[in-house]
């Protein structure tokens, strides 16, 4: 996990320009079933107008995710134990598309 949170905190830190950071964000919050969610505003970043498939896997009621892009937001929200591949769906999007 530390590689790909890592991975986000730089990200996060090269899309910082002074301007950016204020209005754009990256948000990670905890669902109640249990598991996570995470926002990522992709307005003024090279992935903006970039194109995402969706992905939805369900393995088990505690093993799940869904990622998709809208409104140039990431969204993803997974199982308790899901976090970092979620992060890694979107690390993996984004260095593709870099």
């Amino acid at each position: 996990m530390t590689n790909n949170l890592f991975w986000l905190q730089q990200w996060f830190y090269e899309q910082c320009d002074g301007d950016w950071e204020h209005m754009q964000q990256i948000k990670i919050d905890t669902l109640d079933n249990p598991g996570w969610s995470i926002r990522i505003d992709l307005l003024e970043t090279s992935l903006e107008n970039e194109n995402f498939n969706s992905i939805r896997i369900e393995r088990t009621d505690t093993d799940w995710l869904i990622c998709r892009v809208e409104d140039h937001t990431f969204m993803g929200s997974g199982g308790v134990f899901n976090l970092n591949e979620i992060i890694e769906i979107f690390k993996n999007w984004a260095v593709s598309i870099n």
